[in-house]
């Protein structure tokens, strides 16, 4: 089948975006290629549609595991077959994944980056029939990225053992950073195709002021349809989401913390239009792929330009007029400013909180290596009396270091054992049908829940059983105290995996160089945001695209900034219509070219209004 035909036969679309068919043929040609797509541009199909035209596996590296299992979901129900391999999983299951991904018909392997560098790992490599390498959020690849991440460079290294073309993809880079990344991949050859970032069909608009909440509730009045408000604080997100149901608005909130099963719920709800408005931390949003959001709200500064675009791109994606409002205040550029200092710990910190973390879980030295810790941030901080958002910030660079890997709100899913053997389970009198129709399922959907608990996907049970998730795990409990199984139920966590074994005081490696490196990086776009938020005089649209590198940028017409001097132009122009009543055309053609003006670049087009 030619890529037209993949894309209609297994994603139901006539028609390719653009950029798309030109990635998916180079790929196909066996070459590099870096793709810089915009939010929404559909990146996925640009590695989906050329794995399906290829013999072999696509191994797709990304750090999103809720996009990870999202997108594994949505190929099942394509009929393709696909598997993910992410923090969570224990040894067992990682080697029952590898193994059908070496010997089964799977046409897609998703794995977390810290995973590449497992032994594990590393012993199935000869035997994948890798034809494809992916590597999704390509900028954690590179140190002058937004989110680096130490493992994406083992990608450079897996690239001497397998044999097979690259399709990098990212939605932020800046000319630097798309550099960086193909040095880092070891590109055969510079290969960059970068969609035109440009939304004409989205309006930026920035607001300077104190009462968030009353302008939020005249947005959400004033612009029918759904929108998404950003939020830091998981409590901030609750507290304005009741808020705005107190004014009238079908508002609820969503952050890491809920379980998955509640995040499903409630993110089902917006997508179906019951709930109109999601205050979310920025974990909403990863690949949801909802064409009519109106609104984009941003209730706080984000950390970077870069984590901006690509949240505010959530919106318009049908290519309908739609907002991405950002409001601030002088405390925001404040809050910006400590976050930069206790973003970056000093190294004295870092060290001790290495140690503390050791000391917690009675680890002693020259020992840990490999071992996943089930880690309460709030425990280890009351336990040693620290900062949350200082340790948190300590142990995001002992992973940036290469120390730990450190996974928040890790989805673990409910595990099972059947207890008696196969045999001695016919002759047991299990009570209601429920009882017998649910062993039946677990039976024919999981091998090996005889021999270890498996992991089990709650919800799919449950459709196959037509039941409720309540009442499965109530049945799953009745079986447990009937020891009839071993119930370990789902939960979330944040895992800390140990890279090595523990290090005594002083011999420590936390690459000082780099660290000064991101510290003065991270400096920089906080600068950049906070000017895009103060500047008043360029338009919103172009400030963002030249950040970007689209030097040619043109100015939109449609941000807050174009707005305002347009309106301003067209009462410069009437004020000098009404002092030179006997103009002539060369005279207009020299104040409209006088840069001293103050008119704006569209000031011929707005005369000629004026004129008719």
């Amino acid at each position: 089948m030619t890529p037209i035909e993949v894309l209609r036969h297994y994603w139901g679309h006539e028609s390719f975006r653009p950029m798309q068919e030109q990635i998916i043929e180079t790929a196909l040609a066996g070459k590099d290629v870096l793709a810089v797509l915009p939010t929404g541009g559909g990146k996925s199909v640009c590695f989906q549609v050329p794995a399906m035209m290829r013999d072999g596996l696509a191994l797709v590296v990304t750090p999103l595991v809720a996009l990870m299992k999202d997108q594994v979901q949505n190929l099942a129900a394509r009929g393709i077959k696909a598997l993910a391999i992410h923090a969570g999983m224990d040894r067992r299951e990682v080697d029952n994944a590898l193994n059908n991904a070496a010997y089964g018909d799977f046409k897609f392997l998703y794995v977390s980056p810290e995973r590449l560098s497992t032994s594990l790992f590393r012993s199935y490599i000869d035997i994948l029939p890798v034809s494809l390498i992916v590597v999704d959020e390509a900028h954690c690849i590179s140190q002058w990225g937004y989110d680096f991440r130490p493992d994406y460079l083992q990608i450079g290294a897996l690239r001497e053992l397998i044999d097979a073309p690259v399709i990098a993809l990212t939605a932020t880079a800046t000319p630097e950073v798309c550099t960086d990344i193909m040095d880092k991949l070891r590109f055969r050859g510079p290969l960059l195709l970068k969609s035109d970032f440009s939304r004409p069909n989205l309006s930026y608009v920035v607001r300077e002021c104190e009462d968030k909440l009353g302008q939020i509730l005249s947005i959400c009045n004033s612009v029918p349809g759904t929108g998404i408000v950003y939020m830091r604080s998981r409590r901030g997100c609750e507290q304005l989401a009741t808020q705005l149901r107190s004014g009238g608005v079908e508002a609820d909130f969503y952050h890491a913390g809920l379980a998955s099963s509640t995040r499903s719920r409630k993110q089902e709800a917006w997508k179906s239009g019951s709930t109109r408005v999601m205050v979310c931390t920025n974990a909403f949003g990863m690949g949801i792929d909802k064409p009519d959001v109106r609104f984009v709200i941003h209730c706080e500064l984000p950390d970077s330009p870069e984590a901006y675009f690509q949240e505010a791109g959530r919106a318009g994606r049908d290519g309908l007029r739609s907002y991405a409002v950002l409001l601030w205040s002088d405390k925001d550029i404040e809050r910006l400013q400590r976050l930069e200092s206790v973003s970056f710990p000093k190294k004295e910190y870092i060290e001790d909180v290495y140690q503390k973390l050791h000391i917690t879980y009675g680890i002693p030295y020259e020992a840990g290596e490999g071992r996943e810790l089930k880690f309460s941030i709030e425990d280890f901080c009351t336990r040693w009396r620290l900062s949350r958002s200082s340790v948190h910030y300590a142990l995001r660079y002992l992973e940036t270091s290469g120390h730990i890997v450190y996974s928040e709100d890790v989805d673990i899913p409910t595990r099972i054992k059947i207890v008696p053997d196969r045999q001695s389970l016919y002759e047991i009198d299990l009570g209601g049908a429920l009882h017998v129709s649910l062993l039946e399922t677990l039976m024919r959907l999981y091998t090996g829940i005889f021999s270890y608990p498996v992991p089990i996907d709650e919800e799919y049970v449950c459709r196959r059983l037509g039941v409720t998730v309540p009442v499965l795990r109530q049945t799953l409990y009745e079986l447990s105290v009937a020891h009839i199984i071993r119930y370990v139920p789902c939960d979330t966590s944040t895992i800390v995996a140990l890279r090595h074994n523990r290090l005594a005081p002083g011999n420590l490696d936390l690459q000082m160089q780099r660290y000064n490196m991101l510290k003065d990086a991270a400096h920089n776009r906080a600068e950049a945001i906070s000017d895009y938020v103060r500047q008043t005089d360029k338009c919103r649209s172009s400030y963002l695209l030249r950040y970007f590198g689209q030097e040619d940028a043109p100015d939109c017409g449609t941000c807050d900034v174009c707005l305002r001097r347009r309106s301003e132009t067209r009462k410069l122009l009437r004020a000098w219509f009404s002092a030179h009543p006997d103009w002539t055309e060369d005279e207009l053609k020299a104040y409209l070219a006088d840069p001293a003006s103050g008119l704006s670049p569209d000031a011929p087009e707005i005369a000629r209004e004026l004129l008719d």
